[in-house]
């Protein structure tokens, strides 16, 4: 039996999630990168790309999105027991990606925001 080719649903979803990445970008670029886990400067030049460009890059046989899953969250997230403990979790670690990011921009070697 033949191994499956998912290269149609790798080029669908790199698609989709270019163009809500874009979307996202386009309301506030510091919340879209805290949630989508993409620095702010390519989120800057994905805004500013045309939706030619975008089926374009988007036409690769790689996933675009790099998904940072944790297993244990995820399923405590998925069932019934412990979902208030991982939701404040998955908070905690929304939280402290924000303040790390923030961190560097302050941190600046130029003394500037950036």
């Amino acid at each position: 039996m033949p191994a499956p080719d998912f290269a149609e649903e790798i080029r669908e979803l790199n698609l989709n999630f270019l163009i809500l990445a874009q979307r996202m970008a386009h309301e506030n670029v510091t919340a879209a990168a805290v949630k989508l886990g993409v620095a702010e400067e390519d989120l800057r030049w994905l805004q500013a790309l045309s939706p030619a460009k975008l089926v374009r890059l988007a036409q690769g046989a790689m996933l675009v999105p790099q998904f940072r899953f944790d297993g244990e969250l995820l399923q405590q997230l998925a069932g019934d027991v412990g979902r208030d403990e991982a939701a404040a979790q998955l908070h905690a670690l929304i939280v402290a990606q924000t303040r790390s990011r923030k961190k560097r921009i302050v941190g600046d070697s130029d003394g500037e925001k950036t």
